[in-house]
């Protein structure tokens, strides 16, 4: 994944936990907030003897919250679940597969990976029924089946992919206490945050700061941007031709998506530090502006990682906010999200594979780790209020409420385009280039990859 590399890299480990021998986090039937029924129905369900393995992303604390999740489908239904996670994971599930010693299921970061195994025979199709499951329960329900679906050895297409734990990047932020003083609300359509920029510069302030700097990396956040103007101009199966190249990145609906990121960032009186500052800013010290005595800028649009790099001490939701990157009101393209989630798919069959994808349409599934840390779910069946911590409730309202989700186009283009011309495309543009310009090259650059 491209974000993988904002918190740097760790040598390559491979670490293995038992969810079988995890204590339940949460004792099931005392807290009432919970669907303990959902729970409880499991234990119908009689895996005792056999062992589950799961392979995924995840070590550290996501690690631990994976197990207590895991620990409750072992406690219920007596499998012997065993986790292991990699930070190689991408490449081990590779090597795994062609070995013949796959895991039971694998977490793929994004779903790109796991559409070139279902195409090379290493996934089965998930259990009957799954797809109307999800496109009955999860908020933007199709959108999610759509994600989840690939084309197998014989190009048939099928659901392969469970998305469980995502993540939102349609946001952006800003410090309420400015805009108390300053007077300004927060907009509910992109018509409405356009002449709150512009009424910004009207009082001499500065509206935004965006930063594209990231090292070899340089210029990734504004394809989010980009990505973010494309679901909000045009329709969902638009972009996905997009991101899939069946129509080609110079095509008008494409250069127009970058030239509404230009509105914002190729005028010096909207960004801080003029619009030659943008390409040049790292991205982690973009937001800094918002938090300085004046204000050096009042809005900043970043995913939700974006807090780790707030001045310390920052709380999200008193000193800091954040709202819903609005859409069009003339557009009339409902609430679309941009974001990204681990995919779940089966790597070898066993009645305990299809066993823990069902598992995962339980509220407990999600809930248990709602009540921990790091995670959003579209799923419509839980109790949010479950949610440990206000930001990520707010957040997950947003994916509650949206019509339509994407997952980041440039994760799911070819590297050599979503994390190489895409990425130099933007910064050129920053710098002066015609959105045409960079798009013609940016499609050059794809045509040499086919």
């Amino acid at each position: 994944m491209k974000k993988a590399f904002l918190f740097g890299v760790a040598a390559a480990a491979l670490i293995a936990g038992s969810a079988s021998a995890a204590e339940l986090k949460f004792k099931p039937g005392e807290d009432s907030r919970f669907h303990w029924d959902s729970y409880e129905k499991l234990k119908d369900i009689d895996l005792k003897g056999q062992q589950l393995t799961v392979f995924g992303p995840w070590l550290g604390p996501d690690q631990a919250n994976v197990e207590a999740v895991l620990a409750y489908f072992a406690e219920a239904t007596g499998a012997d679940v065993r986790y292991t996670g990699s930070d190689s994971f991408e490449q081990q599930i590779m090597v795994d597969a062609e070995a013949g010693s796959a895991p039971n299921i694998a977490v793929f970061p994004q779903p790109g990976l796991a559409s070139d195994m279902a195409k090379r025979g290493f996934l089965s199709p998930l259990p009957e029924g799954t797809a109307d499951w999800v496109k009955d329960n999860y908020a933007a329900g199709q959108s999610w089946v759509d994600l989840g679906t690939f084309a197998g050895p014989d190009g048939n297409k099928n659901l392969y992919g469970f998305f469980y734990k995502v993540d939102v990047k349609s946001l952006v932020w800003y410090v309420p206490e400015n805009f108390e003083d300053a007077g300004y609300e927060v907009p509910k359509t992109m018509e409405e945050l356009k002449a709150l920029t512009e009424k910004i510069a009207e009082d001499g302030e500065t509206p935004w700061c965006i930063g594209l700097g990231s090292g070899a990396a340089t210029g990734w956040p504004a394809t989010d941007w980009v990505e973010d103007l494309m679901l909000r101009t045009q329709k969902p199966e638009v972009y996905d031709k997009w991101v899939s190249n069946e129509i080609p990145f110079n095509d008008p609906a494409v250069i127009n998506a970058i030239d509404e990121f230009g509105w914002f960032a190729r005028n010096d009186k909207f960004v801080a530090g003029g619009a030659g500052a943008v390409a040049s800013t790292d991205f982690r010290d973009s937001p800094k502006g918002l938090f300085s005595s004046p204000p050096q800028c009042y809005l900043h649009h970043q995913a939700s990682f974006i807090p780790a790099f707030f001045p310390e001490g920052t709380e999200v939701g008193t000193d800091a906010d954040f709202f819903y990157m609005p859409p069009y009101a003339s557009e009339d393209l409902g609430n679309p999200v941009l974001g990204a989630g681990t995919v779940w798919a089966i790597t070898k069959e066993s009645p305990a594979a299809d066993a823990l994808i069902k598992f995962l349409q339980t509220p407990i599934a999600h809930e248990v780790w709602m009540a921990q840390k790091g995670f959003l779910t579209p799923y419509k069946g839980v109790n949010t209020e479950l949610f440990s911590d206000p930001t990520l409730k707010k957040m997950n309202d947003i994916l509650l409420n949206a019509t339509t989700f994407r997952f980041d186009g440039s994760d799911l283009m070819p590297g050599a385009i979503g994390a190489g011309a895409f990425w130099t495309g933007m910064v050129d543009y920053v710098g002066g280039k015609s959105a045409k310009d960079v798009a013609d090259s940016i499609q050059s650059a794809w045509d040499k990859q086919k």
